[in-house]
């Protein structure tokens, strides 16, 4: 019973954030094409960071001549509707996740796992610098750990949680 509870929750979510995103082509003058929206409905139903070559590839398994340009730009689109966030992964990859409740990363960069944590020690610490340093007020932010399992370190028997 639980199981599909939780589908009906996953496909509550993914309709209200679909909404927010025909609001924001309407808004913006923006056509839709049956190629995009099949993007936007692989990238809603992603749980995990995904790369736009994993992006595409889901893609095409319905749309065969989907074209990289076509899922980076319907991804820009995504981030300007607030429909996504990008993470840096190592120096030359983004990935990719619905934009949601607030959370953290934890990145290695070497397996590229990447693991979200939530803190509020961290958060109450982060609003009590900014007042120290002036009296601001954090509006948004971004908290990204890069690191190095224990695995990709060398530690003698450690292993990777992304092997789990």
């Amino acid at each position: 019973m639980q199981a599909g509870h939780d589908a009906a929750r996953v496909g509550h979510k993914v309709r209200k954030l679909k909404d927010r995103w025909d609001a924001h082509l309407r808004t913006n003058g923006l056509n839709t094409t049956d190629q995009r929206e099949a993007i936007v409905e692989a990238f809603l139903h992603s749980t995990a960071h995904v790369s736009i070559d994993e992006l595409l590839a889901r893609v095409r398994k319905k749309h065969p001549r989907v074209g990289y340009a076509t899922v980076y730009r319907t991804v820009r689109l995504l981030i300007e509707a607030g429909l996504a966030s990008p993470l840096q992964v190592g120096k030359e990859q983004t990935r990719y996740e619905v934009a949601g409740a607030h959370h953290d990363h934890l990145i290695c960069m070497k397996c590229n796992l990447i693991l979200e944590f939530e803190s509020e020690e961290i958060e109450r610490l982060q609003e009590k610098i900014a007042r120290e340093l002036g009296g601001f007020q954090v509006l948004n932010h971004k908290h990204e750990l890069y690191c190095l399992c224990p695995k990709a370190r060398g530690v003698p028997g450690g292993h990777c949680p992304n092997e789990d």
